[in-house]
């Protein structure tokens, strides 16, 4: 009898944003694939559930971890799947385990929850009729590429990006996209939450300096914005 993996959501700032499902997924699991073992190991600790087998499972080794994961799951273990934060599978490797559970028939679950992604569509109030998620945006000429390809599309545009690198991404954006609506949640759902709704040209000024995790919302239109 095979196992089972349960892909479990857990909180993307504030440790309370957890289900009670989640939590039971975790109690119960014979093993939990983590991105960070060392994040992880502070989330179990927090809600008081120990003695657990944490196997790692990130970008650096997700090839060389699965085929002893679905081992595992072939001898009937059960196996949650969490990620550093939010949603498996939202812009991290937890999609190539998932698709390999698939394709070997085991059975999979999920305990749906926080997501940075859903938050800032929900949060930007923007027409979220046609969505394009990239995750994090590439760098250089690759995101300018990126950008004039959706140039002129009528879409909500969302993406994550670093502190360290927003300021030029943003300069970006106001040269081929325009002078866009634009939303920014920065450090979402932890003490020092920032949320900005506002023109490109606006943001551009007030993240020229910030810290933090930061994803963005550009609401792009069919022609140029001014």
């Amino acid at each position: 009898m095979s196992g089972k993996l349960t892909i479990v959501a857990t909180p993307i700032g504030n440790m309370m944003d957890i289900t009670i499902r989640a939590l039971r997924a975790l109690r119960e699991a014979d093993v939990i694939v983590a991105e960070d073992t060392r994040r992880t190991m502070k989330l179990l600790k927090f809600f008081h559930i120990e003695s657990k087998h944490l196997i790692s499972y990130g970008v650096h080794n997700q090839t060389k971890s699965i085929p002893m994961i679905l081992s595992l799951l072939d001898k009937g273990k059960k196996l949650c799947l969490v990620t550093d934060s939010g949603t498996p599978g939202v812009a991290d490797p937890g999609g190539l385990l998932v698709d390999a559970c698939w394709r070997k028939g085991i059975q999979i679950d999920i305990m749906p929850g926080p997501s940075a992604l859903t938050s800032a569509i929900a949060l930007c109030g923007f027409d979220a009729s046609k969505v394009l998620f990239v995750g994090f945006l590439p760098r250089d000429k690759k995101r300018r590429r990126l950008f004039r390809e959706i140039e002129g599309q009528n879409l909500l545009f969302v993406f994550f990006e670093s502190a360290t690198r927003i300021s030029k991404t943003l300069n970006d954006a106001l040269e081929i996209l325009g002078d866009c609506d634009i939303f920014i949640a920065r450090e979402l759902t932890k003490v020092f939450q920032q949320l900005y709704r506002g023109k490109i040209s606006e943001a551009v000024e007030m993240f020229k300096q910030t810290k933090g995790e930061l994803t963005v919302a550009i609401h792009v239109k069919r022609g140029k914005a001014s």
